[in-house]
């Protein structure tokens, strides 16, 4: 374990993050692993994969609590709101201005061939993913039951990613207690008491901060992060009325923040049919295109939800200008998806620091990585599919190539993420308009 980052240092790796973290959140998990366990080595793999596990269980985007959650155990809570800003800020930015594109002019030639090579690179992000968390993952043997059955589940039956992450628990749990070889509990040095921390060599402290937590301190975590979240709603709500299109998008976004488990591909079927259907702040193929946005943008991909706060005040500004009803609509979707996030973790991680080492709780979060390994493993499946065989057709052989020389480049010869993404672009662009 190397010695803690300065917060100079952690925050320009946060900001890094957010401008390179494509591929969905499996790519970006992958790219925390790589970047803070085995490069960097700020935080040890026990408690990275305790984080995870953690944040697999929350409501919301998982890969910005996890980040939230590392920035927390590097700087403390100051540390966990630049990670957690920095992780959103660069997509929130960049969505904005392609979604005022797409409304503006609709559908534009060389927009559209970025994105047609930007695709097969986010194929080959996500599958490198998948078998780096799948090395940490199933290191023992109940692992590899448990994602492949977790893949038969959601790929064959369509059983709630909410569920699996709820069998996991109890099958860990359990299997903690009857085979505990099984699930990593009787290996040597296995209890995670005994990694130390950055900045705590002795490993006396599990993370900055985690001790000192008492329950008045969660009372003022749940305070400042509630009125934070309510103002904007409360604000809206009081100055353009409850029946408007802003304060509408701020209560149904909050809501889906506290209801919506599994991350972004669970909470679109939701959020697409209440947007489209109930609410009519956008027509279904808009709704599409919004996805497809997100997932060429980085940042985590529960970033389409701004999209459709954004087309919601373009197609009904009240009394102001589209744009600015776009805008508005745009951040208030944003935070209220995302500033939900901080409380979860600035609330829960410090309790949850204090049971790392126990070793059902050990048990029960491990088998929840490997049922994700699985249901990610599902997702590259159907990215690829989509991606390579557009329409259910025949193959793009073009996508299947730059596919695959993105795999290549990034598993086996280790290269810079950023470079292949841009380089697949302006391939995708040159093809396109060849």
């Amino acid at each position: 374990m190397t010695a803690a980052p300065t917060f100079r240092e952690a925050t320009r790796f946060w900001l890094r993050l957010g401008l390179i973290s494509f591929g969905g959140p499996a790519g970006q998990i992958a790219i925390m692993q790589a970047e803070l366990v085995e490069q960097r080595k700020w935080i040890g793999q026990e408690q990275f994969l305790h984080a995870l596990n953690f944040c697999l269980l929350l409501p919301g985007p998982e890969a910005q609590q996890l980040a939230i959650y590392c920035g927390w155990l590097l700087h403390g809570r100051r540390g966990g709101v630049v990670a957690g800003v920095l992780f959103v800020l660069p997509a929130a930015a960049i969505l904005w201005a392609l979604s005022w594109i797409y409304l503006q002019w609709g559908a534009v030639p060389w927009l559209a061939g970025i994105f047609y090579g930007l695709k097969p690179a986010v194929v080959a992000v996500v599958a490198a993913a998948v078998l780096r968390l799948g090395r940490k993952a199933l290191a023992h043997g109940a692992g590899w039951v448990i994602a492949a059955v977790a893949l038969g589940l959601i790929h064959f039956w369509a059983v709630p990613f909410p569920a699996i992450v709820a069998g996991a628990v109890v099958v860990g749990w359990v299997g903690g207690k009857f085979w505990p070889a099984q699930f990593g509990m009787t290996d040597p040095g296995v209890s995670a008491l005994t990694a130390p921390h950055p900045g705590d060599p002795t490993g006396q402290a599990s993370a900055l901060g985690s001790t000192r937590s008492t329950w008045s301190d969660s009372a003022k975590v749940i305070a400042v992060g509630g009125a934070l979240w309510a103002a904007p709603v409360l604000a809206a709500g009081c100055f353009l009325g409850w029946h408007s299109t802003l304060a509408q998008e701020g209560l149904f976004f909050s809501k889906a923040a506290v209801v919506t488990f599994g991350g972004a591909y669970a909470v679109l079927p939701y959020v697409a049919q209440q947007a489209v259907e109930k609410f009519h702040w956008l027509a279904a193929p808009q709704m599409l295109d919004g996805l497809a946005l997100a997932e060429t943008t980085p940042g985590p991909l529960i970033i389409v939800l701004q999209f459709a706060g954004f087309a919601g005040g373009w197609n009904h500004p009240g009394g102001l200008s589209p744009l600015v009803a776009a805008t508005l609509g745009a951040a208030m979707t944003t935070w209220t998806t995302f500033v939900p996030c901080f409380l979860w973790v600035f609330l829960g991680a410090p309790h949850l620091e204090r049971l790392r080492g126990a070793g059902r709780l050990k048990a029960a979060l491990g088998a929840v990585t490997a049922a994700v390994a699985g249901v990610i493993l599902n997702l590259a499946w159907w990215l690829g599919g989509q991606t390579l065989r557009p329409g259910a057709g025949g193959v793009d052989w073009f996508a299947a190539a730059l596919a695959a020389g993105a795999f290549v480049a990034l598993h086996r010869f280790k290269a810079n993420l950023l470079g292949v993404i841009a380089g697949c672009g302006v391939l995708g662009l040159l093809w396109s308009r060849g």
